[in-house]
């Protein structure tokens, strides 16, 4: 048992050669992991921008569109998180890639250890004006409206202000959570969010989130591990699961490397 886990790609940015540079590492780390996986989960974000028009969608990706397909008719089910700059994701992936869609976090189970699963968009405290934009953009007669929108203009909209949004936020939340020790975890909502579930629900082993860009890998509760996956615009990372244990890797120089746990944390 392998099951695989990598977040926040954000193809499209920030021009198309570094970003089809990007998606043929990704493509060539599929090529990697799609021997031994029983499944694969994409957590959100793989593209910066993405919008279906009923008959028209985003050009270019198609060396991992067409990879995503193989894997999936080879019967191994990948599973697509729509994060907060894909959130326009509808049906697209489904019939033609064979993906399978979340938006809302799950909860599985493998092996006897219990995973909540999400992209982490809005959850935890505070961040109340990009939830507001969430009630926004998921309301289905502003998506209407965008539609109308000749594509070209739509998308050069859309990834004008993705760009902006994107790398301040990066930039913000990196020195946020610097600390002198390290990264300080008391800034970060998705920890807290995950402290709190964890007190209704002390069951859950892992917590598993993108979003935040940062890789963390680190303990929870007594039995319960945080776990982000990081990105592939620096650190190429993600998470494989292999039944027993779950480790956080990067595949940065073309091949699997374990980014070493922090075995202490803020306790909930």
């Amino acid at each position: 048992m392998k099951i695989y886990f990598a977040s926040d790609f954000h193809l499209g940015i920030p021009d198309h050669a570094s970003s089809l540079k990007r998606e043929k590492m990704l493509v060539k780390w599929l090529n990697e992991v799609c021997s031994d996986a029983t499944a694969i989960y994409l957590m959100g974000d793989v593209f910066d921008f993405w919008f279906e028009y009923k008959t028209v969608v985003p050009k270019g990706f198609t060396r991992l569109l067409g990879k995503l397909a193989e894997i999936t008719d080879s019967g191994v089910p990948v599973y697509l998180f729509r994060g907060n700059h894909d959130i326009w994701a509808f049906d697209y992936f489904a019939q033609e890639v064979g993906l399978q869609l979340h938006r809302e976090a799950v909860i599985r189970e493998w092996n006897g250890k219990r995973f909540f699963l999400a992209h982490g968009d809005g959850l935890g405290p505070g961040d109340k004006g990009y939830k507001f934009l969430k009630k926004v953009f998921e309301f289905r007669p502003n998506q209407w409206l965008f539609r109308w929108l000749h594509p070209d203009i739509g998308t050069r909209l859309a990834l004008f202000f993705s760009r902006k949004s994107r790398y301040a936020n990066v930039a913000r939340d990196t020195k946020q959570m610097a600390g002198e020790g390290g990264i300080d975890m008391s800034r970060e909502r998705l920890f807290d969010f995950a402290g709190e579930y964890l007190k209704n629900d002390p069951s859950i082993n892992y917590f598993i989130f993108g979003h935040r860009h940062i890789p963390i890998n680190m303990p929870l509760g007594a039995d319960s591990r945080f776990i982000n996956l990081g990105d592939w615009i620096t650190n190429f990372s993600y998470a494989v699961f292999d039944g027993e244990e779950l480790k956080l890797m990067t595949f940065k120089t073309g091949k699997p490397e374990l980014i070493r746990p922090v075995n202490s944390g803020l306790q909930h």
